[in-house]
């Protein structure tokens, strides 16, 4: 071989292994398969968030990796809620070829939340008693008017002996 032709080979095997140090590990790694998963919601119109940041309000779909996730359904007026959202692998016996997730339709039922909590109100510092003032009675005056009756009904007849 010419002197000519090992410094070619020389500089084509260094920039070969300047490529793949640069690379690294990174060469060989694959980004995970993008799903689309449907998400759903009772009552409709929740705002969903994915463990990867993703949102959607309901009924609606996003193409997620194909990796566990939860998804968080909220709702102004109802309790919010988590659902935890697994990937089924490929199962060539049953002739599924992708990765499926599970559930999917991602569903959740929201709960009303009930009312806020009451504040009690400020009690106010009842108002200072005054003595009560004696008026003694006039002589030749009419006696006080008996008491009214606490029953609407009539008084039952008196007993006969």
């Amino acid at each position: 071989m010419s002197v000519g032709m090992r410094s070619v080979l020389m500089i084509t095997s260094s920039l070969a292994l300047v490529a793949c140090s640069s690379t690294g590990s990174d060469f060989f790694k694959t980004e995970p398969q993008t799903l689309t998963l449907q998400f759903e919601s009772e009552p409709q119109g929740a705002e969903v968030k994915t463990s990867g940041g993703q949102t959607c309000r309901t009924p609606c779909a996003l193409a997620v990796p194909a990796t566990e996730l939860t998804a968080s359904f909220t709702l102004k007026g109802f309790k919010p809620q988590t659902v935890p959202v697994k990937v089924v692998p490929p199962d060539i016996t049953m002739d599924v070829k992708e990765p499926r997730f599970m559930p999917s339709p991602v569903y959740a039922e929201l709960e009303a939340a009930g009312p806020p909590p009451r504040k009690p109100a400020p009690k106010k510092p009842a108002p200072p008693r005054r003595p009560a003032a004696t008026v003694a009675p006039q002589a030749g005056a009419a006696p006080p008017p008996p008491a009214a009756a606490a029953s609407p009904w009539p008084a039952p007849p008196a007993p006969t002996r």
